[in-house]
């Protein structure tokens, strides 16, 4: 059995429940390819986010994955950390910070 790494499946629509029904549907047509190709995601590591510029009433959406519901987020890592509203803006304030130390560090170690 062979694990897939790394995979983003990105869907849009006019609604939430649009957007639902269409990840649900190819979803269930990867994990068939999936299958077929003895590869396996793993249902924990799956997580389900939805980016929006709207404030919506209707936020919540349940994805499913081998029949289990996949975990909403609002914010994931994924080549960085990326929020509900597509911005990577706790990935900058996390990458300062770690500038900010190394920078003492080295500051440290010349003295």
């Amino acid at each position: 059995m062979t694990y897939a790494h790394d995979l983003i499946l990105a869907t849009r629509g006019n609604s939430v429940r649009a957007v639902e029904n269409y990840s649900n549907v190819e979803l269930s047509k990867i994990n068939g390819w999936a299958k077929t190709n003895k590869i396996q995601f793993n249902d924990t590591k799956s997580k389900v986010i939805l980016v929006s510029r709207r404030k919506r009433k209707e936020n919540k959406t349940t994805v499913y994955q081998n029949n289990k519901p996949l975990e909403q987020v609002t914010q994931m890592k994924y080549l960085g950390i990326l929020d509900h509203k597509f911005r990577f803006h706790e990935h900058n304030i996390r990458s300062r910070e770690m500038r900010k130390t190394n920078t003492q560090l080295i500051k440290k170690r010349r003295n």
